[in-house]
């Protein structure tokens, strides 16, 4: 997965885990936590790649 991809992933677990808040509902704001976590390390995982092809 891309950089852009994985920005996007993480974009859409904060308005997961905001839209969770604003309705109290515990279960969606952890999954929009799960998604954002997913995301930065999909978006490491890409700089590492992008970093080992250079070398």
């Amino acid at each position: 997965m891309g950089k852009a991809k994985a920005k996007a992933k993480q974009a859409k677990g904060k308005l997961k885990e905001t839209a969770g808040d604003a309705m109290d509902n515990k279960r969606m704001q952890a999954e929009g936590s799960a998604e954002q976590m997913s995301g930065k390390a999909e978006e490491m995982a890409s700089k590492a790649a992008e970093k080992m092809k250079k070398r």
